[in-house]
């Protein structure tokens, strides 16, 4: 629970927090006469403002906040002079857990602007938008109970709701409209295409049967069946993923194809095919979504080399679909994920390879823009050792 006074009388709200951040230990009511320098101020102590005025000036306080936690002017230039000099010498592991702490730093920030959901949802400000469906679909039902939230955490899932609605265009599904994959609120969106084009364009060992380890969306799985193969067995630790797939399958039309099973990492028996696009990057995550992305260990990775040969058919094949960002950013060396892979029993049959195409590859401003120019991600092709 969330407590705060006002009026001279305590009031309290459940708390929400998709990532489990542990609420404000100390909160204070906020409206349109706080000035944005004195919010800043506020956030930075770990305040947290629950907004009381009218909600559109509480996205421009946001946006005021976003601004100076991004400013290079006075004490920022000089913090950024400094990060900057520290960058510079550091090692690329370095220079990654820099970013991501400064990262945190500034979700910590931007997380002080505090919005109260009634019971049904919905927000009794001035000038609020109707946000209940949204966060029907991302939290289930209302309860009845009150709650708080971050207006970053509501903005999120509302961007959340309309990519649902909208959908995501998946060329290698074959031709619109029966080509977009609708990604449900926690589960990644399959906005890098070129891990799903591997999948699409290299030899399939049988059409018999795959297994999809770590469905999400359900992607992988849909591309699959549309190749031709007869049966996919798709499997996630998630439940939001396992009705985001289900959900994209049934409209794709190959739910028939597919079975999906609440599982970690593999079904029962043995495929002659078995996909699984783990985590890219041994890193902690910090909210759900980011499961999706890093993965501390990874434990993932090395739980899927490691059981690989004992579910794969004789002559089988795994297809393992990775990104070498970590080896970029000296998170962990190609010998170390070799080594992994010899010691599973297992070896390569063949690599394809293909450059990432999107924007931060592009972008000489962000802070991991060498790893993320090098970066190449690969499909491997795995079979047991005779």
């Amino acid at each position: 629970m969330i407590e705060w006074s006002r009026q001279g009388q305590t009031q309290q709200a459940q708390w929400r927090s998709e990532a489990g951040a542990p609420a404000p230990r100390r909160v204070v009511t906020a409206d349109d006469t706080l000035p944005a320098d004195t919010a800043y101020r506020m956030a930075c102590e770990g305040t947290g403002l629950l907004w009381q005025g009218d909600f559109q000036n509480a996205r421009h306080l946001l946006q005021a906040l976003m601004r100076r936690t991004d400013s290079k002017t006075g004490k920022h230039r000089r913090a950024a002079a400094k990060a900057a000099q520290k960058a510079a010498v550091a090692t690329p592991s370095e220079v990654f857990h820099l970013h991501r702490q400064a990262q945190a730093q500034r979700a910590r920030v931007l997380a002080s602007v505090l919005i109260p959901l009634e019971g049904d949802y919905s927000i009794a400000l001035r000038r609020a938008p109707d946000w209940r469906e949204a966060c029907t679909q991302a939290w289930g039902p209302a309860t009845g109970e009150r709650c708080v939230a971050t207006l970053r955490e509501l903005l999120g899932l509302v961007g959340a709701y309309e990519w649902r609605k909208k959908g995501v265009e998946v060329p290698a599904l074959g031709a619109a409209p029966r080509n977009r994959i609708h990604p449900h609120y926690g589960v990644f969106s399959p906005v890098r295409g070129e891990y799903v084009d591997l999948v699409a364009s290299t030899p399939l060992p049988s059409q018999a049967l795959a297994f999809d380890i770590g469905v999400g969306t359900g992607v992988l799985s849909a591309v699959l069946v549309r190749r031709g193969v007869q049966r996919v067995v798709a499997t996630d630790q998630d439940p939001r993923a396992l009705a985001c797939a289900h959900d994209n399958l049934q409209r794709l039309g190959v739910l028939p194809q597919v079975e999906l099973l609440q599982a970690n990492l593999f079904p029962p028996g043995r495929a002659p095919l078995v996909v699984c696009n783990p985590p890219w990057v041994p890193a902690r995550a910090s909210s759900p979504i980011e499961h999706a992305v890093y993965d501390e260990g990874s434990r993932m990775l090395r739980g899927f080399l490691a059981g690989l040969a004992e579910h794969l058919e004789p002559g089988g094949e795994g297809w393992l679909i990775l990104s070498d960002l970590a080896e970029h950013l000296g998170l962990r060396p190609r010998e170390q994920l070799l080594g992994w892979i010899a010691e599973a029993g297992l070896v390569v049959r063949g690599r394809h390879d293909v450059k990432p195409v999107h924007a931060k590859a592009a972008d000489a401003g962000d802070a991991l823009h060498a790893a993320r120019a090098a970066e190449v991600t690969s499909l491997w092709r795995l079979a047991a050792v005779v």
